[in-house]
């Protein structure tokens, strides 16, 4: 493809997103709703899906046993277990559940832990959550706070960052969302953080971090989210919204990343990773790319503001990230009464409302992530 094809087709792929770009080349904000959103995203997912066919044609099958029917599901005997990921076996579950989403995965960076929610009533997968290292600068979160001098970076890193956090089918229909995001704020999430990492040395400064895990951060998937909000265990908030991101990012063009670093690498520029090479490394090879196109990187002001959440791990968040306390005061928050608080709270409420989620079959999960053969390589 040539450089003015390249050029010309993310200007089409924009506007096809339902975004406006003026005559300067810049993009102007549109008012997206949730529906124009996942409509953005779905290439990008389509592609990824599409890339992993071979693999889920071997594995699909041996783990569709553990998504549920509907009628697998009896919500009173739901029995909620929280499993880190740390088999082979979890891995592959969890590669398959995530593919569900409506937004693209990503293998995440730097620190990373992993969580399954399995219903141990029937064996089946409840939901996902999965944490990341936080970026060093996210300015919603950073205004909460006035750091040590020269102790930003180690503060931040006894945060961490939800990378995937949801519910499958059919337990998202009974709010199953609401029960992975208590998990985050659990006991058992800080405790294994705490095991995995102590005395851990970082790869880049050879240095070992405080294996404190004192917050974590979030942004919603499209615009405000209905999952966090007013989201509390017995008047203890668990996810307090603290703003909105600024708009700017690259989600809209991630279905021509490979495209980007194709061009880049033709005319001899390394897109290759390493240390460094999370969302900022991605980020400054498109904003490369854009440039050599002729581009402006404004087309990565994309305007759509998420909504960010801070969940208090600790009672004493400020003082401890402000140095004013030295260690941290742990809330006392145990899985299973978390479970409890969701069962009666949400659970058996939405279940005496809605019965839709009975009639959800596993065999749908292959419809959606299992692309038709062309019978010519069939």
């Amino acid at each position: 493809m040539s450089e003015a094809e390249l050029a010309e087709l993310v200007l089409t792929k924009l506007k096809e997103a339902g975004f406006v770009v003026t005559d300067e080349g810049k993009l102007r904000p549109s008012v997206l709703g949730k529906e124009s959103l996942r409509r953005v995203h779905r290439p990008a997912l389509q592609l990824e899906i599409a890339n992993r066919q071979d693999w889920l044609r071997q594995y699909l099958p041996k783990y569709l046993t553990f998504f549920a029917d509907g009628d697998e599901i009896i919500p009173e005997r739901i029995d909620p277990v929280l499993v880190e990921v740390t088999k082979q076996q979890h891995h592959d579950l969890f590669r398959i559940a995530r593919l569900l989403w409506s937004i693209p995965f990503s293998k995440g960076y730097g620190r990373r832990s992993r969580f399954l929610i399995i219903d141990k009533a029937n064996d089946k997968l409840i939901g996902l959550l999965a944490l990341q290292s936080p970026p060093l600068s996210f300015p919603a979160r950073d205004r909460l706070f006035c750091y040590p001098p020269s102790k930003k970076t180690e503060m931040v890193n006894q945060t961490m960052d939800i990378q995937t956090l949801g519910a499958v089918p059919p337990y998202n229909r009974l709010l199953g969302g609401k029960l992975v995001a208590l998990a985050a704020a659990s006991n058992e999430v800080r405790q294994a953080y705490w095991h995995k990492y102590l005395g851990r040395v970082t790869e880049i400064e050879q240095r070992i971090l405080k294996p404190h895990l004192v917050a974590l951060t979030t942004t919603s998937a499209f615009g405000r989210s209905s999952l966090y909000n007013r989201l509390s265990y017995k008047g203890i908030l668990i996810a307090k919204s603290i703003g909105y991101t600024e708009g700017y990012g690259a989600f809209h063009l991630a279905e021509l990343y490979p495209l980007f670093r194709g061009f880049l690498e033709n005319q001899g520029i390394s897109t290759r990773g390493g240390f460094g090479s999370g969302p900022r490394r991605k980020w400054q090879i498109i904003v490369k790319a854009l440039r050599r196109l002729g581009l402006s990187d404004q087309l990565l002001y994309h305007g759509v503001k998420r909504e960010v959440f801070l969940f208090r791990l600790v009672d004493n968040l400020e003082a401890y990230m402000e140095g004013r306390d030295t260690e941290p005061i742990y809330r006392n928050l145990p899985f299973s009464e978390l479970v409890a608080w969701w069962r009666e709270r949400w659970l058996l409420p939405r279940a005496g409302r809605v019965d839709g989620w009975r009639a959800w079959r596993k065999e749908e999960i292959k419809n959606i992530l299992l692309m038709k053969q062309n019978k010519a390589t069939e």
